[in-house]
């Protein structure tokens, strides 16, 4: 009797855990995709704009723009005296960050959840900056928006996924938690 127990334990247990697929192929496609689409962008605005000129889609708003950006975020660093330390450590950051991620998901993307999707968006985004870094020696930025006197800094696709990702986890932050009442 012992050995048909163990028999009816052993086919059920196989199937309580395949029921819950493990979901971390799912947000490194995430990140995959936003790398993809970042390429294609930032290809498509290199094709069609020349260094420097832009296209008006909003006036006053919205322009499509070609910017070679050798800083960090919104150009910092960019007038650096020594441009090939600011790429260096920049490259250096990007890939520890990438690193970083890659465990932080591989750890927390068994389920498909808000963090596990921000992760894979900043991921996305890193990687996808990281190889205009690596082969450019500078990111391709063509995102220009002005809201009244105020210019924000050019951007692109990685940059904006990376923005939402990190959004993303400040609401998973501070979002109330069940009890365990």
């Amino acid at each position: 009797m012992s050995s048909t127990n163990k028999t009816t334990y052993e086919t059920t247990t196989p199937a309580i855990e395949t029921s819950r697929r493990d979901q971390r192929g799912l947000t490194l496609l995430i990140a995959a995709a936003v790398v993809l689409l970042d390429r294609i962008t930032k290809r498509i605005v290199v094709h069609q704009l020349p260094d420097g000129q832009a296209h008006t889609v909003i006036p006053g708003i919205f322009r499509i723009t070609d910017v070679h950006n050798t800083g960090a975020a919104f150009s910092m660093f960019a007038e650096s005296a020594s441009p090939s330390t600011v790429r260096n450590i920049l490259i250096a950051f990007s890939v520890i960050a990438a690193i970083v991620l890659i465990g932080m998901l591989w750890r927390a993307g068994r389920i498909l959840t808000l963090s596990s999707v921000a992760l894979a968006l900043i991921l996305g985004g890193a990687v996808g900056n990281l190889y205009d870094r690596i082969r450019y020696s500078y990111v391709v930025d063509f995102l220009e928006v002005h809201i009244g006197s105020y210019h924000w800094p050019d951007f692109n696709v990685a940059d904006s996924c990376i923005v939402i990702g990190a959004c993303l986890l400040l609401i998973e932050i501070f979002r109330p938690q069940p009890s365990d009442n």
